[in-house]
């Protein structure tokens, strides 16, 4: 969109199909590798990109002409095709439908960054499910049980 001044900042979390701890770590860097592909392809800006072998954090920055829902569409769709055509499972990975996109202002993306890149660490405190509740929470959510991912006792 010529003429447009903007900055357009989103964390996006999703979680594998069923929670099922599918992202292996013999691939997980290649994936997130291959995200960040994949965002740079669509013409928007990967800020990061990390996860857990169950969900995934994505940070980035969209253009005014990307909705984000079909940025978080396209690279699900993609991801999920790349590692099923690598044939790194046994079983097909899919995604789970849906998961949580959420508006992030500049002054805290440096956070988000970090934040995104120290999952391990971070999950070695708080599970899935707290985690994704709190973010929630903190943006004033009330989250409908009906759309939250499959949970399991951590």
């Amino acid at each position: 969109m010529p003429n447009t001044f903007s900055k357009i900042y989103i964390h996006h979390v999703s979680a594998v199909k069923y929670r099922q701890a599918l992202i292996l770590p013999s691939f997980e860097e290649e994936l997130y590798k291959y995200i960040v592909g994949i965002i740079k392809n669509l013409g928007q800006t990967p800020l990061q990109v990390n996860g857990m072998p169950d969900h995934i954090h994505i940070a980035a920055r969209l253009r005014p002409d990307m909705a984000p829902a079909t940025f978080v569409q396209k690279v699900k769709a993609n991801s999920s095709k790349w590692i099923n055509d690598q044939g790194f499972l046994p079983q097909r990975f899919n995604w789970q439908t849906g998961g949580g996109t959420f508006s992030v202002s500049r002054t805290h993306v440096d956070a988000l960054r970090h934040y995104i890149k120290n999952q391990k660490a971070h999950h070695a405190k708080k599970s899935f499910r707290k985690e994704y509740l709190d973010i929630l929470k903190r943006h004033e959510i009330e989250p409908d049980p009906t759309y939250l991912p499959d949970f399991f006792e951590d």
